[in-house]
């Protein structure tokens, strides 16, 4: 095992998206950031869902943020920025007399493009929003699982009731069927396997703890994709280490002759976040046989460092072609990047467990 053979290629083309190049969903609405894409590839072009995080404006003195109401519609809420009872310490929070908001809501959008670098939208666009009393503060990080001819894309769903895991499918990138919520709050980072492990599907999740337990990685199996159960905790983050505070998973786990190979992001409790490897048993993914020491990227690019909330490098999507793996990130929380591994340096550098 060896952490030194990992070469990051980032590409050169980084950022390859940023909040200018795309059009608000909306007059009167200003995209803030673009965040965590799901990926894909459909009849030979690369797909991408990427998340829109938006909001009105700001004006001086006033603090305005969007929500979804019950009836499906945007309301705009406003605060004077001196408010007494109002708590900005968290550019992704607003939080007002001890109730907690999102200071921008989120969308999907989807682009395309046939060089894996350069993305546009369709005409006309295709976009995901909202929908029920669930997804009132928005939809997140999507990441897209194809199994058997079928694309499930498996989200954050934010609403004043919790986050929880909302799922979605299509064949054709047209007809969209909404499935609710499959993984009731708090829960996130869902990433189904791609196929069946003796007869049940698979996925990872991550529930998060409030006064026990904490931010780790778990597994559940069920027989149809929307039922889930034999709930597992697999990943526990590391005292003093680079996922110390919070682990979560990334896009569907990579079959390979060694295992399932997931991509995972761990975070510190100053929300630092890295990338990194875990590797389980081709039989019974619960198992968790290796996973990385050391960060397999980590930010260090200004556009990683520097942003909406800094020092953040987050995927949820990548593409493969052979040993190949391009993972596509979001940076410091706003703009679009890619970067290429070798699946193989990855698998050598992981450290039994």
């Amino acid at each position: 095992m060896n952490q030194e053979k990992i070469v990051v290629n980032r590409s050169t083309a980084n950022p390859l998206l940023r909040p200018q190049d795309l059009r608000p969903s909306m007059p009167g609405m200003k995209i803030e950031c673009l965040l965590n894409p799901g990926m894909f590839e459909f009849e030979g072009r690369t797909g991408m869902l990427v998340r829109v995080a938006e909001r009105p404006p700001q004006v001086d003195g006033k603090v305005s943020f969007p929500i979804f109401n019950a009836g499906g519609l945007m309301e705009i809420l406003n605060f004077d920025a001196d408010d007494e009872y109002l708590d900005l310490s968290d550019a992704r929070l607003v939080t007002y007399n001890g109730v907690v908001y999102l200071s921008t809501i989120s969308h999907l959008r989807l682009l395309w493009s046939d060089d894996g670098e350069n993305f546009t939208e369709p005409d006309p666009s295709f976009s995901i929003f909202g929908s029920g009393a669930l997804e009132t503060f928005g939809v997140e990080d999507c990441r897209v699982s194809k199994v058997g001819g079928t694309y499930y894309l498996t989200y954050t769903a934010v609403s004043e009731n919790g986050v929880g895991v909302g799922m979605i499918s299509t064949s054709d990138w047209k007809t969209l069927h909404r499935h609710g919520m499959i993984i009731p709050p708090h829960n996130k980072d869902c990433a189904l396997f791609e196929e069946k492990i003796n007869g049940l599907y698979y996925c990872l999740h991550r529930p998060s703890g409030i006064d026990l337990g904490g931010n780790y990685i778990w597994i559940a199996s069920s027989p149809d994709l929307i039922h889930w159960g034999d709930h597992r905790c697999i990943l526990r983050t590391r005292a003093g280490m680079w996922d110390s505070a919070r682990v979560g998973g990334g896009c569907a786990p990579i079959k390979t002759d060694r295992g399932w190979l997931a991509i995972y992001h761990g975070a510190t409790a100053q929300h630092r976040y890295c990338l990194g490897g875990l590797l389980l048993d081709l039989n019974d993914p619960a198992k968790v046989l290796a996973r990385s020491g050391t960060p397999i990227m980590e930010p260090q690019e200004p556009y990683e460092v520097q942003g909406f909330f800094g020092e953040v490098i987050f995927t949820n999507g990548h593409i493969i072609k052979g040993d190949e793996l391009t993972v596509y990130y979001g940076a410091a929380d706003e703009v679009i990047c890619s970067a290429k591994f070798s699946i193989n340096a990855i698998l050598e550098s992981l450290v039994p467990v």
